[in-house]
């Protein structure tokens, strides 16, 4: 375990280094560009016999990797407790009610609509794709993921409102998403199909049951932080809250996402403002800025090295290019039209269903669970059809998202929303 951390960080920061020095991209985009170019360039080696057996190490590196495993029991909990410490909760308050929406109802519909729709226009690809993966394809596409997200958004200049709604809505849809893939997939293992009823109660449980553990977590957490005046024991409280919280969290059959979102809001507002001096503030946040940035930075070149174990053909592609259509089309249908026929509601400026429809962007926690599928030839279409789109999102939308903002609402990154 030490050796692939060691070769992780140190690949990592090498691609770090050259994008900083030579390319330019945002980081997370630039890392993960630079992986995936690695990648095709020891496929394009080893298919001119020079390779000398890199892709026999990599591929070796990368299957000892539970990438899954990795991100969903190990980094998600960490990304998600650092990206929502950073979140005004008395501005998110205000658009509480449209970010719910978009976090629960949109991301069901959406699932729904890109199941049966990849369901139906499959075959015409040359691949055939049972209902159900088709759901679960749904289901772990849908959501936006906030730590591709959120890392994008820091340099796209979009306005604060803007900002706000498309963070707030991608720190909860991915737990809402997490939810419902659970629910898909324990229909695929048990061959049992379970009521409308017992859906929407599981989906209670655990979603409901993951905001109030988080609650509990977070005033806890507060508690604890308001009671010493330590900076390194502040952190360390911290830390052991996100770890600690998230193991028992599975263990009690709730959303641990949920709960590490809602717990990281609570002391990143309420704890920041009232249990922390400026010193134990500062330290604090240094700490999961730099916890953000370099996990964030490993999770994207780990992505852009898989592109090694996905089996590609020519009908994959065909599909891969239907399943980026149909993805941004049930984004712009669940997203895009409920934000652009109820402007009054959402209060955002002019163009924003489409900065939010293009601003969507899927990232690793997508492929993790692609990955958790059971071995066989159905999980290697879901697997392909997922990476191709989590491509296209970074790469595609997340290299204009900027220039689209500025277009799509007429003016520069004010940052006000006004």
């Amino acid at each position: 375990m030490f050796d692939i951390a060691a070769v992780c960080l140190v690949l990592t920061a090498f691609l770090a280094y050259i994008n900083l020095r030579f390319v330019g991209l945002p980081t997370t985009i630039g890392v993960m560009m630079s992986a995936l170019a690695l990648s095709l360039l020891i496929v394009g080696l080893d298919a001119a016999g020079v390779d000398y057996g890199l892709r026999q190490y990599e591929e070796s590196f990368l299957r000892s990797i539970d990438f899954s495993d990795v991100l969903m029991e190990g980094m998600l909990s960490l990304l998600l407790f650092a990206g929502a410490m950073h979140v005004d909760l008395s501005e998110l308050r205000a658009y509480r009610w449209q970010v719910g929406g978009l976090a629960i109802v949109s991301t069901v519909l959406s699932t729904l609509l890109v199941g049966f729709t990849t369901w139906f226009v499959l075959p015409f690809t040359g691949l055939d794709l049972p209902l159900i993966h088709c759901l679960l394809f749904g289901a772990l596409i849908s959501p936006t993921d906030p730590i591709a997200v959120m890392g994008i958004l820091k340099t796209a200049g979009a306005p604060k409102s803007l900002e706000l709604v498309i963070s707030g809505e991608s720190l909860f849809n991915d737990g809402v998403g997490v939810v419902v893939f659970s629910l898909l997939l324990g229909t695929l293992l048990s061959g049992t199909t379970p009521t409308i009823g017992e859906g929407l109660q599981l989906l209670a449980l655990e979603a409901g049951g993951g905001v109030l553990f988080g609650l509990v977590l977070g005033y806890v957490t507060v508690l604890l932080l308001k009671s010493v005046d330590n900076y390194q024991v502040e952190v360390l409280l911290t830390l052991a809250a996100v770890m600690g919280g998230y193991a028992l969290a599975s263990r009690l059959h709730v959303s641990g996402p949920l709960a590490m979102v809602v717990a990281g809001l609570m002391v990143g507002n309420g704890g920041r403002a009232l249990a922390m001096s400026d010193e134990t503030r500062h330290y604090v946040d240094l700490f999961w800025e730099l916890i953000d940035e370099i996990l964030n930075a490993v999770l994207f070149v780990l992505i852009g090295m898989e592109a090694l174990l996905i089996v590609f053909s020519v009908n994959l592609f065909m599909a891969a290019g239907l399943a980026i259509v149909i993805t941004l089309a049930a984004r712009a249908l669940t997203v895009g039209l409920p934000v652009r026929l109820l402007r009054k509601y959402f209060r955002l400026p002019d163009g924003s269903s489409l900065a939010l429809t293009w601003g969507g962007l899927r990232g690793g926690i997508s492929v993790a669970l692609a990955l958790s599928l059971p071995i066989g030839p159905q999980r290697d279409i879901v697997l392909g059809l997922t990476y191709c789109v989590v491509v296209f999102s970074i790469l595609g939308q997340g290299l204009t998202i900027g220039r689209l903002v500025r277009t799509a609402i007429g003016q520069p990154a004010d940052r006000t929303g006004h």
